[in-house]
């Protein structure tokens, strides 16, 4: 054993008293019974008054053996389980903790594998070799990962891990739940995982604070409720950060929007157009925002304010600003809007807000409308009309007495391009609507769609089948493109007939 990684004076674990041999693989079949001639030939018999339906017979006969084989191996995983929480134990008793900051992958999977045979050892328990190489492996994450959840983390095609509680474990993948076998051995192991998260990045969560926000150390956005709030387990949400940019070619292959949007999106991000991404959960609102920055000048410098830090911008000059709840205390806490007021004096050319939410949402306005242009936002709302609505009520909520039409203006003033983000219900996500604002018409905001997402039927899949197709009008920033070097052709803004 490495000695370094053990505590001083840390003997061999002892068994537990008691404890049954656990064999690796359960083989051979019941003996069987004498042979009976008598029985036999009533045996022969009834088969042969049976013959039409010998199928069926295998069927009702495998049915109760099929049962009895999935309760073996439902007894046999609860046994691995308990086993692994009681190595678990034995191996924080074991391992010096400190030690391990220093120690490398290799030295502590080997330290990890020696303890835990020396243990199995002790407890009688023989396993086959992949159960040995799986045992340990969990072994690993619970002490340096995160547990159960560390699997469905590294798999790429999880976009969502959603836990209700101890023992149920759901994930997103290409936009649909699905149930795993994945599950914690109780609520207490449940827990000892979010405090292991939250309190990595300062945070903390109790009865007192029953939710808490947070990051994982890939940038992963992670959250969390805990009991008495929680009524039947903690809850745990992670919305995975994909470790590969996507870039406006990217989405394009997808399918998330047509070339004809680039190229108009690539004008607009380069001209300074003030941009809300607009959506729902899930719809692809950050992905579609870091998308757009990719259009940004490398020569500016841009500002992000963010609850939980995802956007990944690939500029050289990026200041990113992140808020921060209060303490125990009460006291200490940051938002958006004082990090907001803060970024105004640090000489941005752009400012980027990933989620505005709140009474930040008049500082934003301002900052657009004071010289800092091509500023871009998220919101939800569930088209471009509802997206100004929900301005007018954060603006409301702020505790701003401002009059409709004055306050209509200053929307009108500041935002230029509301991007709608879609997911739709066969799991897809599609940029579904480009509406520009083009100002005031007595007091109604006065605006155009300028493309759009058309849909024209459904596979028998469940498969939604639509195209993108401009909507003829053409851009009412046509001139500014044209000055600021992007000659759009008319044929850009030409609508796209059904194929």
């Amino acid at each position: 054993m490495f000695s370094r990684y053990k505590k001083p004076g840390a003997g061999r674990p002892a068994a537990p008293a008691g404890t049954p041999k656990l064999h690796a693989v359960e083989t051979g079949a019941p003996a069987a019974a004498p042979a009976d001639p008598t029985a036999a030939a009533v045996r022969a018999a009834t088969e042969r008054a049976q013959a039409p339906k010998p199928q069926l017979k295998r069927r009702e006969a495998a049915a109760p053996a099929q049962a009895t084989h999935t309760d073996k191996e439902r007894k046999r995983k609860e046994r691995l389980g308990e086993i692994k929480v009681e190595l678990h134990k034995q191996l924080l008793d074991n391992l010096n903790l400190s030690a391990l900051e220093t120690a490398s992958e290799r030295d502590l999977r080997a330290e990890i594998t020696a303890i835990a045979a020396e243990a199995l050892e002790e407890m009688n328990v023989v396993l086959n070799r992949e159960e040995r190489s799986v045992l340990n492996q969990e072994l690993f994450d619970e002490v340096m990962g995160l547990g159960p959840l560390e699997p469905l983390l590294k798999d790429d095609s999880v976009n969502d891990i959603l836990v209700n509680g101890p023992h149920q474990v759901f994930v997103e993948r290409a936009g649909k739940l699905q149930l795993t076998d994945v599950n914690f051995k109780d609520e207490r192991h449940l827990l000892r995982i979010i405090d292991k998260i939250v309190s990595a990045v300062g945070r903390r969560v109790d009865e007192s604070n029953p939710y808490v926000d947070a990051r994982l150390a890939d940038g992963s956005r992670f959250n969390a409720m805990v009991p008495p709030v929680a009524v039947d387990g903690s809850l745990v949400s992670i919305r995975k950060f994909k470790k590969d940019k996507l870039g406006i070619d990217d989405l394009v292959n997808f399918g998330a929007f047509s070339e004809e949007m680039a190229a108009y999106l690539q004008a607009a991000v380069a001209c300074r157009l003030n941009i809300i991404v607009s959506g729902g959960t899930g719809s692809g609102k950050t992905t579609t925002l870091n998308a757009l920055s990719s259009f940004i000048d490398d020569a500016e410098r841009i500002l992000t304010i963010e609850d939980t830090a995802e956007l990944q911008l690939q500029q050289t000059h990026v200041g990113r600003m992140e808020s921060r709840p209060a303490n125990v205390e009460g006291k200490g806490a940051v938002t958006q809007r004082d990090c907001l007021r803060n970024a105004l004096r640090m000489r941005p050319d752009r400012i980027i807000v990933g989620e505005t939410r709140g009474e930040e949402v008049i500082d934003m306005l301002q900052a657009m409308n004071t010289g800092h242009d091509g500023s871009m936002t998220t919101i939800h709302a569930n088209n471009a009309r509802d997206a100004v609505s929900r301005l007018e009520n954060m603006v409301s909520m702020a505790g701003i007495e401002m009059p409709l039409k004055a306050m209509r203006a200053q929307i009108a003033s500041a935002v230029h391009l509301i991007v709608q983000a879609s997911r739709l219900q066969d799991g897809s996500r599609r940029m579904v609507s480009i509406t520009e604002i083009t100002g005031m018409e007595g007091d109604v905001l006065s605006m155009q769609e300028v493309f759009r997402f058309q849909r024209v039927g459904l596979e028998p899949d469940g498969k939604i089948l639509g195209h993108f197709t401009a909507s003829g009008v053409r851009s009412h920033y046509s001139e500014r493109f044209r000055q600021w070097g992007y000659d759009l052709p008319a044929s850009l803004f030409e609508p796209v007939a059904a194929e």
